[in-house]
């Protein structure tokens, strides 16, 4: 494969281990923030047997965990999806993912911004009776992100690492807290197929939001570049993730559903579940809920900045994108100015809807979240239908008809589940307008792709350039 010359800058080799990204991958996921206003609707739709449906869902996302794990054992990137399809599609296709992934990542993170704001000032006025703007606070947990991501992969990948095991050791205590308060009502029900309401329906029915837990799994792939041995420890990290947060969800809903006697209806009509079931299990420890979500959060802000912002500065250093992008800092060999702009862009999206149309905290975080899911499933679905082409035009002597054909299709067709969860036809407003503005999203990134590769002949050669372990 011909390659142009690089003259973009490199960011700081050997910076992460194994534990390191595999605890920024679940920091951003956040299990505390996804769980807590998740699992209420998950149960809404399969009832008792929820947990199945989040096991279903674990083994969907693992389908997906193969094909960016056979990409980063080949040609690990920090490009990830970006580079991913434009090696395999052509540079046109690397184009137009670069902004259709951006923004959708950009309009989902706006969802973590808002709740940053909003679940703190719930906790400063619960417990201290302080009543602070959540815009305030959301602005406030910007400013302090942006200025941890911008200093270091190594220190904000602590402080990510160090929050969300302080999460997991709350949420773990306060599940078996709930067990032990509520254990005349354990049983096996919420692991059998007859508690599932409708059966398989209701495992369908209940799938694309248990999907939607899983969000943040990719995040080691982007981080390649700065992993040691990334061929062999972004996958371990994509697989180790997957199956970690899968168990822990169901941990905490087999807790939660104990706590309220799997009674569905009760579940249904709570706001956030794990909370309502630990204020009557142990009301005097409730903090224990609060603080987990407060620091889900945090952690979840610095991951998803560290990860996310990475694919605009790799597509901005290999031509996709405008080279304002590609800066890295001379000190701490960040790419502090696609994170300040990837993180402020979120934030003015929240400030924007949230005060000019005076939507709250909760309400904003799930419109925004859904409308960036969007573009992201999507990509998730263009990314393994990429990975059968990609290995018969590259590797076709290593070609595996399993591992690189019938695993992806089986996780594409999976995927079109909570797709359609997403774009059906009849959603009450405003998300009845979301399907048209992913459209419109997409319509616009293709020009743009047809448009620059037309006119930059050199992509074909600088997409995929940058690989993680190779020396220039």
């Amino acid at each position: 494969m011909s390659i142009a010359p690089r003259t973009g800058e490199r960011l700081q080799r050997d910076s992460l281990g194994l534990s390191q990204i595999i605890a920024s991958t679940l920091a951003n996921i956040a299990p505390a923030m996804s769980f807590f206003f998740g699992f209420g609707l998950i149960v809404s739709g399969a009832g008792v047997g929820a947990p199945l449906t989040i096991l279903t869902a674990m083994v969907v996302i693992l389908f997906l965990t193969n094909t960016l794990a056979q990409f980063s054992r080949y040609r690990p990137s920090t490009g990830s999806f970006v580079t991913f399809i434009g090696m395999s599609f052509g540079p046109w296709a690397g184009a137009a993912a670069s902004i259709f992934v951006v923004v959708g990542y950009c309009i989902a993170a706006a969802s973590v911004v808002v709740i940053s704001g909003g679940w703190a000032a719930q906790t400063l006025q619960v417990f201290l009776g302080i009543n602070v703007p959540w815009q305030v606070l959301s602005i406030l947990a910007t400013a302090i992100v942006g200025l941890l991501v911008s200093r270091g992969i190594s220190l904000s990948t602590t402080w990510a690492a160090i929050f969300f095991y302080f999460e997991l050791a709350l949420l773990l205590i306060g599940a078996v807290i709930m067990l032990v308060v509520n254990r005349d009502s354990i049983s096996a029900a919420p692991f059998m197929i007859s508690s599932v309401t409708g059966g398989w329906k209701g495992i369908g029915l209940g799938f694309p939001l248990a999907i939607y837990l899983f969000i943040g799994w990719e995040n080691s792939a982007m981080l390649a570049e700065e992993t040691t041995n990334p061929r062999r420890n972004v996958p371990r990290a994509l697989i180790t993730g997957t199956l970690s947060i899968g168990i822990l969800y169901m941990f905490l809903a087999f807790a939660t559903e104990t706590a309220f006697h799997n009674d569905v209806k009760a579940i249904g009509a709570s706001a956030i579940p794990f909370v309502d079931a630990f204020k009557v299990s142990a009301a005097g420890l409730l903090i224990i809920a609060y603080l987990a979500g407060v620091t889900s959060i945090f952690s979840s802000l610095i991951g998803l900045t560290n990860a996310q912002a990475r694919i605009l500065f790799s597509s901005a250093r290999e031509g996709l994108l405008p080279q304002f992008f590609g800066k890295i800092h001379p000190r701490h060999r960040t790419p502090h100015t696609a994170m300040w702009t990837y993180i402020v862009v979120a934030l003015l999206i929240v400030l924007g809807f949230g005060t000019v149309y005076k939507i709250d905290p909760v309400t904003l975080f799930g419109e925004t979240g859904t409308l960036g899911t969007i573009p992201v499933i999507v990509t998730y679905l263009l990314t393994n239908l990429a990975l059968p082409v990609y290995m018969l035009r590259y590797h076709r002597e290593e070609f595996n008809l399993f591992t690189h054909l019938i695993l992806p299709l089986l996780g594409t067709v999976c995927m079109l589940f909570p797709l359609w969860g997403l774009v059906e036809p009849g959603q009450p407003y405003p998300f009845n307008l979301y399907p048209k503005l992913a459209l419109g999203l997409l319509i616009f990134s293709l020009i743009y792709g047809a448009l620059l590769s037309r006119s930059r002949p050199d992509l074909v050669h600088r997409i995929g350039s940058y690989v993680a372990d190779e020396e220039y």
